[in-house]
């Protein structure tokens, strides 16, 4: 659909201020025909929205993702939509509405429909060679924050901006509500729709993990002491858990969340390191990529605070006095993929049916402390993370709160639910997550993808902090508060410097 940029920046400038609102509508049998016909692989006709999808459209868990794509060339709107006819559409989860069955009362479920994709491809007349392509593309997806998807159609909508940018000739946007399925849904749609630039026939290649984070430890069961170690971090992570639930808060800081407001604008920014150069750190330091990026991330937010509690103008280099108080409780949801399996083939075939890595919402998360400090040594920091993340791993506390995500509306209803999902993530500072994504070089049809920046938008928190892998490239991206955080690029910066420090370090090891 072509709109003038005016008429869209209205558009997109004004939030709904209420929650979302299904269409009512009696499910009647014509239209179980009707999802017959639409071949619903993998959602039964007509059926219930799950649990964790349901919970999406709670006011105070009312989330969308949000993936920012650059292209290495134009795109053609003609066949990129021809295209998601093609590939996008054969998801029914795409296709089908979420709406009330009014015989249930507030039960939601799918009810597949015909999509006209003038009403989601949104393509903005632009100014040719305008002045600052990044600022305005920036400005356009912080709008979309500020907006949702209309429920009277499937909840996903694609902003295409045919505008060069600094390290991207086209950008795309990709907007979606979280009950169609989390981070790793996201990277199984990409992995279906894309291909090999260097061999247009074939799925594009991603590491086999397992993402479990016990799953280590299960194998060691046969040994007392591994299975206590197991018992004790689940039980104190679940402990934390329950006390955060109650009472505990993070301290109050410059990072802290100002308003609980589900309305305020994001700012969503991204910053690209070399993938080799994580891979050296993690190699001088003997942990994970994951662990090297949270470290990056615990010693960019000390420079950030330590700036922010001296009252000092941003400048680029180490600030050498201590200005952080003493004591500073601040941790991350992290969130954690607990499917059994992610490999590149059960990723790929997640949208089709009998597929056992399945589509949707598939996510548990842990509460991670972080260290808010100057070290002498920048791989402290990284040392310090895996730490932290070995007594995650060694625990069944993602897999503990997803099922508990699971139980509580059966239980209590989906009010309880929505003020569990809210309260505990609402009283961390920041929300943290990672997806690997794919290792060559993809494409949609024959536009190669220069990178790839996944975020969301809702989340209680000031601030998230999503990590993704793509070629030789670590992409972090940024989605904060304006209000707390007004200008995010010295973040980044913060989490730059703090990076190059870290790897000079692992250098002369």
């Amino acid at each position: 659909m072509d709109t003038n940029w005016d008429d869209d920046h209205d558009l997109v400038s004004r939030r709904q201020s209420s929650t979302l609102k299904p269409i009512r509508t009696d499910l009647k049998e014509e239209d179980a025909a009707a999802a017959a016909r639409m071949g619903a692989a993998n959602i039964e006709e007509l059926a219930p929205l799950s649990p964790m999808a349901r919970l999406f459209h709670e006011p105070d868990c009312n989330l969308y993702i949000i993936t920012i794509i650059g292209w290495k060339t134009q795109i053609n709107i003609h066949a990129f939509k021809a295209n998601l006819l093609c590939n996008l559409l054969h998801h029914p989860r795409f296709s089908s509405l979420q709406v009330l069955d009014e015989k249930k009362g507030k039960e939601m479920k799918w009810l597949p429909t015909k999509v006209d994709i003038e009403n989601h491809v949104i393509v903005p007349q632009l100014k040719p060679n305008m002045e600052s392509p990044d600022q305005f593309v920036e400005e356009y997806i912080s709008n979309l924050s500020a907006t949702t998807v209309d429920m009277s159609k499937p909840l996903w909508d694609l902003h295409i901006l045919n505008v060069k940018t600094s390290n991207a000739e086209a950008v795309s946007v990709f907007r979606f509500h979280h009950s169609l399925g989390d981070g790793t849904s996201l990277i199984s749609l990409l992995l279906a729709c894309t291909r090999k630039t260097s061999d247009p026939q074939a799925l594009p290649s991603i590491p086999l993990t397992t993402s479990r984070p016990s799953s280590s430890s299960t194998m060691s069961f046969q040994y007392l002491w591994s299975f206590l170690w197991l018992a004790w971090n689940t039980i104190t992570g679940i402990f934390m858990f329950l006390l955060t639930l109650l009472f505990l808060t993070d301290t109050k800081t410059p990072l802290s969340l100002t308003k609980a407001s589900s309305t305020t604008r994001r700012r969503i920014i991204h910053r690209t390191f070399s993938l080799d150069d994580v891979k050296l750190v993690k190699k001088a330091t003997n942990t994970t990529i994951n662990n090297v990026m949270l470290g990056v991330t615990q010693a960019g937010l000390s420079r950030y605070l330590n700036r922010k509690y001296g009252n000092k103008a941003y400048f680029h280099c180490m600030v050498h006095s201590c200005n952080l108080p003493e004591k500073i409780r601040l941790r991350a949801t992290h969130f954690i993929n607990v499917r059994p399996k992610t490999g590149i083939h059960e990723l790929a075939e997640m949208m089709k049916k009998g597929s056992k890595a399945r589509w949707g919402n598939s996510i548990g998360y842990v509460l991670l402390p972080l260290t808010i400090a100057l070290r002498d040594d920048p791989l402290d920091y990284v040392r310090g993370a895996k730490v932290a993340m070995d007594r995650k791993k060694a625990s069944f506390e993602a897999t503990c709160v997803s099922h508990m995500a699971k139980l509580i509306p059966k239980l209590f209803g989906f009010k309880a639910a929505s003020i569990l999902s809210y309260r505990v993530p609402s009283r961390t500072t920041l929300w943290f997550s990672n997806v690997v994504g794919p290792q060559e070089e993809i494409g949609f049809i024959g536009c190669p993808i220069a990178y790839i920046a996944p975020s969301c938008f809702g989340q209680p928190s000031a601030l998230m902090i999503h990590v993704v892998s793509y070629m030789d490239k670590i992409t972090v991206v940024m989605s904060a508060d304006e209000d707390t955080i007004p200008n995010p690029q010295e973040l980044c910066d913060d989490l730059e410097e703090s990076f190059n420090l870290i790897r000079a370090t692992a250098c002369h090891m």
